[in-house]
């Protein structure tokens, strides 16, 4: 049996910088810039849940390490993504026969604006799964049973891609099917992939 629904990670599988994002980071202060970095992507954590907002939290490590930069610059290198044409291009041939495309990704309420409402990436799916929506993130074998139940399917019929193997591991622990695919790696393999799953023939 063909999956029914497919669940698509977003970044690294729909979507990929378009700006050097580590780089401009790393120039907002002074030295020791990749671990401030790594200070906010720890500091993005709760955010990814909903726990607190993203915003807040960057204030926070940016005065805690003396930056000079506003929270309106440092947000900034988080909307420096951009969208797969052709990617969005086989979702779309997917869904138009007859397979639910859904978005299951770890984002925070900042970026999930962003995608969302300012980029329309709720056109492009049938649902969307934003981990700060459902108060869980990836690779939480709760965020995916959260997800089946908002589907009403079995973890059987679903396939879920990602780029990170602790998250296609976590959902095979729930009984999805589970798929590790970087658009590094080309669209091709993207096809083929549907292709060893049954799913309809979308080129």
């Amino acid at each position: 049996m063909s999956p029914s629904a497919v669940l698509f990670d977003a970044d690294g599988v729909v979507q990929r910088p378009d700006r050097d994002w580590w780089s401009q980071l790393t120039s907002l202060v002074p030295s020791g810039g990749d671990a401030f970095v790594a200070d906010l992507m720890e500091a993005e954590k709760p955010a990814l849940v909903g726990k607190v907002d993203f915003r807040d939290a960057l204030a926070d490590v940016l005065r805690r390490w003396n930056s000079p930069a506003s929270i309106d610059e440092a947000l900034e290198p988080w909307t420096w993504f951009v969208a797969e044409p052709e990617v969005i291009r086989l979702i779309q041939s997917l869904r138009a026969a007859g397979i639910g495309c859904h978005l299951a990704t770890n984002q925070q309420g900042y970026r999930r604006a962003v995608m969302q409402d300012e980029r329309g990436y709720g056109a492009w799916f049938d649902r969307t799964f934003y981990s700060c929506d459902l108060g869980l993130a990836k690779p939480d074998p709760a965020y995916f049973r959260a997800i089946l139940g908002e589907l009403d399917l079995p973890a059987s019929s679903v396939l879920f891609i990602d780029d990170n193997v602790d998250n296609v591991e976590a959902a095979s622990s729930v009984g999805l099917r589970a798929e590790v695919y970087d658009l590094s790696s080309g669209v091709p393999a993207l096809v083929e992939l549907f292709r060893r799953h049954g799913l309809p023939e979308v080129l």
